[in-house]
């Protein structure tokens, strides 16, 4: 493959958007100022960068347009927006049903207080990996989340790092996850493949993490006996969207069940009319739209960027600490990173750093599965870590500002124990007993 030299100046449009946005929102966070991250949108930070890009990069005003509208419109970019409108949705109409406060007391009633943040660890990975999206994981269970945190007296900023480690675990791992199929696709080999190589480094993080979550995840008082009141019919779209989500149903046909579902429950039960219903609905959509807006243009400004030549000057000087088979796959790992940091979006970072790994895995005799692994492990790891990004966003919101980015990133303990574990995989090697009992064969 024929290296590009790329250009640093296509770069810039990105910088200016990070400096602006995670900026601001460090310098509010050390003065105090409640919801930091939130004071500056997010939206109009990256309309500036994409302003910026108009204006320094090359060629015709009319081509450049149409190289951002490619970019916004990229499958997997509405793939995920798609699955915001129908994940916003079903959270609104479940929670105007009753079925979160259902839920909740459900938990409180047959949990007991000193396992509901493993548990909610351990929820999320179930859903996250029979449905492949973290989003959609983290909006379904969201709600109910931080209705425990805030009835049982565990510290919500644990419960959220329980609940986007949790969900992260299935995006990365899940066979129908977007990040999989890019990863195996770019690299050539089988999901089943890459899930056991990725399922031999995960595993260990995950299985630390809920020991963890287990000891340190008290609450910090006791809470009060008492009873909690919950109704099984309103629980029962969510134990239906579980159950077809681990049977390995379609993600949106299992969203709009769930959302067509809730609506009968809440229209037996009175809580809401058909026009209520339908308002929930936009209103769940309205939930999403800071989220939808930012993925769309960040795919956008990610079109003109990789034209200009901002993501071959990454490649370019990340290239140069690659000279063996370890230092590949870091190499490989810190350059998926640092794209996801541009995109914000792993998928698309994968599918922009997917080629390039393949070329480079094959010229220091590495294992494409284990590429392909690592592809995507980073990816996540990074997309979890990202203050601006979906996943990060969508749990905050649901805190009302009652918990900052600054309270959460320490306290995203999978993510941590997974980068330690993939770190650890790679200079001791105890992942890859499947490799070696099955040696790539690259004519097969």
């Amino acid at each position: 493959m024929e290296e590009k030299k790329g250009n640093f100046i296509g770069l810039v449009p990105f910088l200016i958007f990070i400096t602006i946005y995670l900026g601001t929102g460090i310098v509010l966070e050390l003065q105090k100022v409640e919801s930091a991250f939130y004071q500056m949108p997010a939206t109009v930070a990256l309309t500036v960068g994409i302003m910026v890009a108009f204006a320094i990069f090359k060629g015709k005003i009319n081509e450049k347009f149409d190289d951002f509208l490619k970019g916004a419109g990229e499958a997997d970019i509405m793939i995920m927006c798609i699955i915001f409108l129908l994940a916003g949705a079903f959270a609104s109409v479940s929670k105007a049903m009753g079925g979160v406060e259902s839920t909740v007391n459900l938990c409180l009633t047959y949990i007991p207080s000193s396992f509901i943040t493993a548990g909610i660890f351990l929820i999320a990975t179930f859903i996250s990996t029979a449905t492949g999206t973290s989003v959609g994981s983290i909006v379904a269970i969201g709600p109910i989340a931080v209705g425990l945190a805030e009835k049982s007296g565990v510290p919500m900023a644990l419960v959220l790092g329980a609940l986007v480690g949790g969900s992260m675990f299935g995006d990365n791992l899940s066979i129908i996850s977007d990040t999989t199929i890019a990863a195996t696709r770019t690299q050539g080999v089988e999901m089943k493949d890459k899930f056991r190589v990725n399922l031999a480094i995960a595993l260990p993080a995950a299985t630390l993490t809920f020991i963890l979550l287990i000891l340190f995840g008290k609450p910090d008082v006791a809470p009060e006996t008492q009873k909690y009141v919950f109704n099984i019919v309103k629980i029962f779209p969510y134990l239906v969207v579980l159950g077809l989500a681990l049977i390995g149903m379609n993600v949106f046909v299992v969203l709009t069940l769930g959302i067509l579902l809730s609506g009968i429950v809440g229209l037996c039960y009175g809580s809401f009319g058909l026009i209520g219903y339908s308002q929930q609905i936009f209103n769940g959509f309205l939930g999403m739209f800071d989220v939808f807006v930012l993925s769309i243009l960040t795919g956008g400004l990610a079109a003109l960027v990789k034209k200009a030549g901002g993501i071959d000057w990454i490649i370019s000087k990340i290239k140069r600490m690659m000279s063996g088979p370890k230092s590949t796959l870091i190499g490989i790992g810190v350059l998926v990173g640092i794209i996801d940091i541009s995109v914000a979006n792993n998928t698309v970072a994968i599918i922009i750093a997917g080629p390039i790994a393949k070329d480079i895995a094959e010229k220091n005799n590495v294992d494409p599965r284990k590429t392909a692994a690592i592809l995507d492990i980073f990816s996540c790891i990074t997309q979890g870590f990202i203050p601006y990004g979906g996943q990060i966003l969508i749990a905050l919101g649901f805190t009302q500002g009652a918990v900052s980015f600054l309270d959460l990133f320490p306290r995203l303990w999978y993510l941590w124990l997974l980068l330690a574990t993939t770190l650890l995989s790679i200079y001791i090697p105890f992942a890859d007993g499947y490799i070696k009992k099955h040696p790539w064969n690259a004519t097969k």
